[in-house]
């Protein structure tokens, strides 16, 4: 095998952890030595020891001159856990191939300079653009202290979310929303307006088994969200965020009193200001969200630059009808040269459904 394959594998194992690392990075090791893999692990959790250490404390194998293979440069501060720099020199490991540095201002650099400087040989850049598309959300969030936001929705093939009537339930079929519920335990937020939770009263968890449901975050600018919502009736078990402009405490206190935690925002025009929102949720530490948002939060939150990506699935139905609703709405723009542009397509048949995964052009800016 070579290095390539060794960190395609460490990759294998990075994934494992999604979903539950956040909002620290997924990461993969791998150990060799003549050529045989002595062990391999990942980073299982978040406050738990990171794939390193893990690799090498399970490792029941004489390592001295071995190498290790780990999809992000180990950390070499002290924070939840020990520095894994740390437990690679104690180990006797010889060589070590990164695939991505660590653009954390606690490591950048560091990490790969301390193994050097312990007489370590060091290799940067094994399968280097994977690694780093494994690590988009984290890399987004270390760098703008901001949520990653994926844009979703489902629509017709005539690009319709619901008919004329408003019915809407459902458009994809079984497995679509299945992958939907895997988003949902991916990311660590999940962001609906008010309009929503009047329309749908929705739960807005992930009800796979063995898998976490997100922090329910409802735009909400007047607060108009029932207290017999669905989403304040479980805010004790499941995290929920109030995004308003309301200021009255009396309003405020029965959503507090019941679970809900409220942010007060100011407003933008007539909604509230999403940027100054992310900014808020960035600093509680949600690393990413998933936008499913009626169409016009979808337009808001485009024309604000808040979303870094779009996840669409298109069934295999036509709706028709002027009045059936789209997924964007808002006032548009004026000319297709204003038009908010998707790149980088990756494409995938779920059933009888298909996925089109997008990057925004904003996260390209920024990147």
């Amino acid at each position: 095998m070579h290095s390539e394959d060794y960190m395609r594998l460490a990759m294998e194992e990075a994934k494992k952890g999604e979903g539950f690392t956040n909002p620290n990075p997924m990461v993969g090791a791998v150990i060799v030595k003549d050529g045989r893999i002595l062990n391999k692990d990942y980073h299982h959790r978040y406050g738990e020891y990171h794939a390193e250490r893990n690799a090498i404390l399970n490792c029941k194998e004489d390592m001295k001159g071995a190498e290790l293979y780990v999809t992000l440069e180990p950390c070499c501060h002290y924070g939840k856990t020990p520095p894994c720099t740390e437990i690679i020199i104690e180990s006797g490991i010889q060589k070590v191939y990164i695939g991505s540095m660590d653009p954390n201002p606690l490591v950048a650099g560091k990490g790969a300079e301390i193994l050097k400087q312990q007489g370590i040989e060091v290799e940067t850049g094994i399968c280097e653009e994977a690694c780093l598309s494994l690590n988009k959300v984290f890399f987004h969030y270390i760098r703008h202290k901001t949520p990653y936001v994926v844009m979703k929705y489902a629509m017709t093939a005539d690009g319709k979310i619901a008919t004329r009537t408003g019915a809407s339930k459902w458009i994809t079929g079984e497995a679509a929303r299945k992958r939907v519920h895997e988003s949902r335990h991916k990311y660590m937020g999940i962001m609906a307006g008010v309009g929503t939770v009047l329309a749908d009263d929705p739960s807005l968890t992930c009800r796979l088994e063995g898998m976490k449901s997100p922090i329910r975050i409802i735009c909400d600018t007047n607060l108009r969200t029932p207290l017999t919502a669905e989403i304040v009736k479980t805010a004790k078990d499941v995290p929920v965020i109030l995004a308003t402009a309301v200021k009255d405490e009396e309003a405020i206190r029965p959503y507090t009193e019941r679970g809900c935690r409220v942010l007060q925002i100011p407003l933008e025009k007539d909604h509230i200001d999403l940027q100054i929102l992310m900014k808020k949720l960035g600093g509680l530490g949600i690393d990413s969200i998933l936008l499913e948002g009626g169409a016009m939060l979808n337009y808001s939150a485009l024309q604000s630059g808040i979303v870094q990506a779009l996840d669409m699935y298109i069934a295999p139905k036509l709706f028709g009808g002027i009045g059936a609703k789209t997924p964007v709405a808002g006032e548009g723009v004026e000319l297709p040269k204003d038009a908010f542009s998707l790149h980088r397509p990756r494409i995938e048949q779920i059933g009888e459904d298909i996925l089109v995964e997008w990057e925004v052009e904003s996260c390209l800016q920024e990147s």
